[in-house]
């Protein structure tokens, strides 16, 4: 027998969020991890929020909602709030009620703000990887560094000269700007939508950009994230970023895996006054002079075989930061200033994290 199309006016439902969500969908254990992380930080989000007026949104819920944002690309905090509004996955991750509303986008984005101008994403990512079962995923001995350009929200429209000379941009909305026959330099010039944001190029031959620059610590077991942070562009960034990333895990010996970028005398100096064995990558090129680099790398480093076992996985971290891109959304931030930017960085390496975490207990991993 046919059956008919009708409308089911029903005014109430009898099944909870809790059961239309499946037992073995993917989002009930990484919402378990987030929980377990998030719980450790009750104590931070206290000290962020005053004890009276009008209570905000929770910061859980916050939190939640942003990494759902990262999980399935979801481009605006305005499409998000819409999802929210009638995805009932997204309204159970969050922790929303069948009845409550969605928040408004502009609600949601500046209750936002206050976790993500605080170091709490740090803070998320280091609960994180503290907890007992993820804590047997981790080495404790072998990392690897590397950085990425993290593209600006601003044009090069806006890169003006400081003292003010130079001409706006036409009329119209997308008035075009002569730069024929101007130098422009992050020393005389920044970006007047962004001044956090500088002009660099990663190599000969690349354009230049207004960008960040976002780096990575990854362990070398599992490749997991271990620390994040986000620095302004310049051409030293990367190994003082290494470094104080380094410094954050304490004093242990250890060893650290990077690219040629990294093979600067003074770097594989520092590592080693650290008691960490640079197994960096020996830049061989041949200098203006004819004369082939002289590098600080050498046998004592390159002749063990975890030297070239750190040069096989280093290249892992490459997915660290394909999935944060891609997936995240960050190959060009929408956010601006460098304290958001590098809260959003952060808090998508845990996002990251957090969809390889499951996957590796469930494989039985250690």
């Amino acid at each position: 027998m046919r059956g008919r199309e009708g409308e089911d006016g029903g005014l109430f439902s009898y099944v909870t969020l809790e059961k239309r969500v499946p037992s073995d969908h993917p989002l009930r254990a990484i919402r378990a991890l987030a929980d377990e992380a998030l719980g450790k930080l009750g104590g931070r989000f206290d000290a962020l929020y005053s004890r009276t007026g009008r209570p905000s949104i929770a910061p859980e819920m916050l939190l939640r909602a942003t990494l759902l944002q990262a999980f399935f690309s979801v481009r605006s905090e305005r499409q998000l709030m819409e999802q929210i509004e009638y995805n009932l996955l997204f309204r159970w991750f969050v922790g929303l009620g069948m009845d409550a509303p969605a928040w408004h986008a502009t609600v949601f984005t500046h209750n936002r703000d206050r976790l993500l101008e605080a170091e709490v994403a740090r803070e998320f990512l280091s609960a994180l990887l503290s907890l007992g079962r993820v804590k047997k995923l981790l080495s404790g001995e072998h990392f690897s560094v590397d950085g990425t350009l993290i593209e600006a929200w601003a044009s090069m429209k806006s890169f003006r000269p400081k003292d003010g000379s130079g001409g706006p941009p036409g009329a119209g909305r997308n008035g075009e700007r002569d730069f024929h026959g101007e130098k422009r330099s992050n020393a005389t010039h920044a970006s007047t939508t962004d001044p956090d944001a500088r002009l660099y190029r990663k190599a000969a031959g690349q354009p230049s950009r207004l960008c960040y620059l976002g780096h990575v610590l990854m362990e070398n077991r599992n490749g997991l994230a271990v620390d994040a942070t986000l620095t302004r562009a310049t051409g030293t960034a990367e190994r003082e970023a290494a470094l104080a990333m380094v410094g954050r895990r304490g004093a242990r010996r250890m060893t650290l895996g990077a690219d040629k970028a990294y093979d600067v005398a003074a770097f594989v100096d520092e590592l080693r006054a650290r008691a960490v064995v640079p197994h960096v990558a020996v830049d061989g090129r041949v200098s203006t002079r004819g004369k082939v680099r002289r590098t600080k790398v050498d046998a004592r480093t390159t002749r063990h075989a975890g030297y070239a076992a750190s040069q096989r996985v280093r290249k892992r971290i490459e997915e660290v930061f394909g999935w944060m891109k891609v997936q995240a959304g960050l190959a060009k931030t929408k956010l601006r200033g460098l304290a958001k930017v590098e809260a959003a960085f952060t808090f998508a390496a845990a996002a990251y994290n957090l969809i390889r975490i499951p996957k590796l207990l469930a494989a039985g991993t250690g």
